[in-house]
């Protein structure tokens, strides 16, 4: 060694070089990450680096059948929910409390702030009755969940973590807990890591949590999210229910991100999943080739025409003058109705605009790629077909307009 290096310049360049040998502890709330080095019955233990070993409640580590999901040797990322006083044992699980046994280690859970595993064993008046550690406790009714519950029976028999708010000792000491501390606790720190990919185009997944006329709210991970009914998917959709329900997982691609308003307001952020289905104007013109005689249902009536549904996202345009009546029609309606099955001829597709030309007269069928009836040579498409996608395009004006109020 050299007379001018100290020992606590050598340590110092020992820390540089092995950065998870520093001696600084984790604290309460840390994320932390280590290696599994046993597994009890009830406890498994993690290398954390350095001098630092943490204890995880070996529920932790288990699916929902019971069965363990990983084994010694594996790294896993967790968070310190607290220490051991007795042992110096950081106490690990960002979602798992621990079990505890007796007034003391109740006691001792209350004054460092420890999650604790309870059992709900009744709906009373104002919230439920909870199970914690052979002590009964009372959990309000707006602790319990972070969203309104309307019926807290359904919780009866259901293991969770509380937290103690309120400890009076005495041979039945009075204990009140919450779970909606810890639930925000979590979402908080979900919602840290969420923002941190958190930008337009970004594609993330999330869980459908409730479901309304006018679209569908998704939780991306600690923020929620809302998915337009215009923007679920290329077809027409009536209610966000036809195609989710809620706590089904989805993938959304994030369109916009709106600034809280004010500082008790959160982020507004808007959400698409029809942004990641394959645009089905792409194919069109391949897949409806002029003159080609296509099948679809009447989708929608206006007094100009009738939309045809051909395919999901695909609508084209029968112009009034191409119900094939064989005499003056003054609504569609006096033909076909929402709902009926029909056949007709491609008169003329635009993808840019996505327009396509319907005829029901069954005397407009020609040869796909030919010339249609009536057309001089070099006009771009029939009179009736200029009509149609005229038509077309004001209503799906009119339509992008009430889709953005």
């Amino acid at each position: 060694m050299s007379q001018t290096e100290s020992f606590e310049d050598l340590l110092k360049q020992f820390d540089q070089t092995h950065p998870g040998s520093s001696t600084k502890e984790p604290g309460v709330g840390d994320k932390v990450r280590g290696v599994l080095v046993s597994i009890g019955d009830e406890y498994a233990f993690v290398d954390l680096g350095g001098k630092s070993e943490g204890r995880l409640d070996v529920s932790a580590l288990k699916d929902a059948e019971g069965n363990l999901k990983s084994a010694v040797g594996d790294t896993v990322e967790t968070h310190v929910t607290g220490k051991d006083e007795d042992s110096g044992t950081l106490l690990l699980g960002s979602q798992h409390g621990h079990r505890y046994h007796g007034i003391e280690e109740v006691e001792g859970a209350y004054r460092q702030g420890l999650p604790v595993q309870g059992q709900v064993t009744a709906a009373v008046k104002g919230g439920v009755e909870v199970q914690v550690a052979g002590l009964r406790a009372f959990c309000p009714a707006s602790q319990v969940d972070i969203r309104f519950i309307e019926d807290l029976s359904e919780l009866v028999g259901q293991r969770f973590d509380f937290r103690i708010t309120k400890f009076e000792g005495g041979r039945r000491p009075n204990l009140v807990v919450s779970r909606k501390v810890l639930l925000e606790e979590e979402q908080h720190r979900r919602a840290e890591e969420t923002r941190a990919q958190l930008h337009e185009g970004a594609v993330l997944s999330g869980v459908v949590t409730s479901l309304k006329d006018y679209g569908a709210f998704v939780d991306i991970g600690g923020l929620e999210g809302m998915i337009h009914i215009s923007q679920l998917a290329f077809g027409h959709v009536k209610h966000p229910g036809e195609i989710l329900s809620v706590g089904q997982p989805v993938e959304v691609s994030v369109l916009r991100i709106e600034p809280p308003s004010g500082p008790k307001s959160r982020e507004k952020i808007a959400l698409s999943i029809r942004a990641l289905a394959r645009d089905p104007w792409q194919e069109a013109a391949d897949n409806f080739p002029v003159g080609q005689r296509v099948s679809g249902t009447v989708s929608r009536l206006q007094p100009f025409g009738a939309f045809v549904e051909l395919a999901p996202g695909i609508d084209g345009l029968v112009h009034i003058s191409e119900l094939g009546a064989g005499r003056r029609v003054n609504h569609p309606s006096e033909v076909i109705n929402v709902g009926d099955p029909v056949e007709a001829t491609v008169l003329a597709v635009d993808s840019e605009r996505r327009r396509i030309s319907l005829s029901l007269d069954d005397t407009k069928g020609f040869e796909a790629g030919s010339q249609a009836p009536g057309v001089t040579p070099g006009a771009p498409v029939a009179e009736a077909a200029e009509k149609t996608l005229g038509s077309f395009g004001a209503l799906l004006q009119e339509s992008l307009k009430k889709g953005r109020s």
